[in-house]
């Protein structure tokens, strides 16, 4: 059986809170970086508190519900998947609303990702360990987040996990564990070290 590589979208192989900022300021606000979140770094132009979360959960629903396209693709995701699909299954699986699954399968479509698409919610253990057991071969898996790989490491402790954030401006803030999950930020030595950990 050929080797499985399970990917996240947002922040690995989509530049999401770029796209979601561009969105966000046709509302009349702006994005101020200062933590590893998202409704958290919501702001109304010259105040100090973020956004109520509540309202920004309302502006995600609404960026999905618009089926939008304004996210630009992670650099090298595109080439690295694809070096890795010579001898890999690629599936993606991204935490995102039911109803965005068209909307992404075009954009991962559109941006030269034709893979499998999951979509769910909530810890990426079970879902990835329902994928790892229909193959023999070896698995990864990456995700920008801490919780979603000690998750799979749980659920599916042979599966190899990676950290990955794409955006720059988050990577300072982002939790990671590197004893657990090696994390890479970028596409040109992620993809060369999933291969490696699965002997392809």
């Amino acid at each position: 059986m050929a080797p499985l590589v399970i990917v996240d979208v947002d922040e690995v192989l989509a530049l999401f809170m770029r796209g979601f900022e561009r969105f966000i300021r046709t509302h009349g606000l702006e994005m101020r970086i200062d933590r590893f979140a998202l409704f958290q770094n919501i702001y109304r132009p010259g105040e100090d508190q973020h956004l109520d979360v509540a309202a920004g959960r309302k502006l995600f629903d609404a960026f999905f519900r618009l089926d939008r396209h304004d996210i630009d693709v992670a650099p090298g995701a595109a080439e690295a998947l694809q070096n890795l699909a010579r001898q890999a299954s690629v599936v993606i699986l991204t935490n995102a609303p039911a109803e965005s699954r068209p909307a992404r399968a075009r954009w991962l479509i559109e941006n030269d990702l034709p893979y499998a698409l999951v979509v769910g919610a909530g810890p990426k253990g079970r879902p990835v360990s329902a994928l790892a057991q229909r193959t023999r071969g070896p698995v990864a898996f990456v995700d920008d987040l801490l919780p979603n790989l000690d998750s799979v490491a749980q659920e599916a402790p042979t599966v190899r996990t990676f950290q990955m954030v794409a955006d720059h401006r988050l990577r300072p803030f982002a939790p990671c564990a590197p004893d657990r999950h090696p994390r890479l930020d970028e596409w040109s030595a992620l993809g060369p070290a999933i291969a490696a950990s699965l002997g392809i």
